[in-house]
């Protein structure tokens, strides 16, 4: 499938500090993903704020980091949860996905309150990731420990106007989630299926939206993080295989791009003045790399 697009090499970033590796007792996440493995951090939802500075979640010790332009890290929250994404709403609050607690709006350094546990006789199973669409609708996936054996992972809306719905309820891992840069389009990662879902998000009125497979990939366990520029292009950090994809609109591969370090590839995103600037997190080592594609 990639066999006609380059294969390229990301180079390093930034990396986090050895001050703020985590070095005690792993959290009971921690424990979940990666048993009997001691874990200094596990870094995912990678964006880029208007002021360019980058933000990443750090799950298992529930703490947020900004990284200037320059690679310096600074904890900007940290919370008794688990966070596996962060963006800033359209009205300048810090809401996030936490796998713990659900959807949940930060406050200050360390506060948080609870937004939504799920619709009522049905809890979240544990959230994974989210977007906002160029309308101000949140889309995020709601993974909990789904699979193949397990298909029920499921993928919400939350209009402007408040309202929750359940949109999918069938997904091996419901993971990354972006949209079109029009909005027309929404890509979620279904992990465990090793595939890219897309569907509509101009969604009917009752029921769940028509869904089919926009990518089949391979290797490793399955894209995590997606993202797209203002071309159309999408990005995917393909889990456990130190890579991602990026491929055009139409599903065509663009690149592949390797890492020199690190397999637990986890999010991905454009820089917001280059379209050709990816940026990759890897959590096995804790570092993030770039890399300038071709035209």
């Amino acid at each position: 499938m990639m066999r006609d697009a380059p294969i390229l090499t990301a180079q390093p970033f930034t990396t986090l500090p050895d001050a703020l590796r985590h070095t005690g007792e792993p959290s009971p996440w921690a424990k979940m993903t990666r048993p009997g493995q001691a874990m200094h951090s596990f870094l995912e939802g990678a964006f880029f704020d208007d002021e360019r500075m980058l933000w990443l979640s750090d799950v298992p010790y529930g703490r947020v980091f900004r990284v200037s332009p320059e690679g310096e890290w600074t904890v900007a929250h940290q919370i008794d949860g688990e966070p596996h994404s962060m963006r800033i709403a359209p009205d300048r609050r810090r809401i996030a996905v936490d796998y713990r607690h659900g959807l949940i709006e930060l406050d200050g350094h360390d506060g948080f309150r609870v937004l939504s546990t799920g619709l009522d006789g049905q809890p979240f199973l544990g959230l994974s990731d989210m977007c906002y669409g160029p309308d101000g609708t949140l889309w995020f996936t709601d993974s909990g420990r789904t699979s193949f054996s397990d298909p029920t992972g499921r993928v919400y809306c939350l209009t402007p106007a408040g309202d929750l719905r359940l949109l999918l309820e069938c997904v091996p891992y419901s993971n990354g989630i972006c949209t079109s840069p029009d909005g027309a389009w929404v890509y979620v990662a279904a992990t465990r299926a090793n595939q890219v879902w897309r569907f509509s998000s101009r969604l009917p009125e009752t029921g769940q939206p028509m869904v089919g497979t926009f990518l089949q990939l391979s290797g490793g366990l399955g894209p995590d993080g997606l993202a797209t520029n203002s071309k159309g292009w999408l990005a995917v950090a393909q889990a456990q295989a130190g890579r991602a994809y990026v491929f055009d609109a139409l599903g065509d591969a663009i690149a592949e791009v390797r890492l020199p370090q690190g397999l637990w590839t986890t999010s991905v995103t454009f820089h917001p003045d280059d379209d050709h600037l990816l940026y990759i997190t890897d959590a096995q080592h804790g570092g993030v790399f770039t890399c300038a594609l071709p035209d």
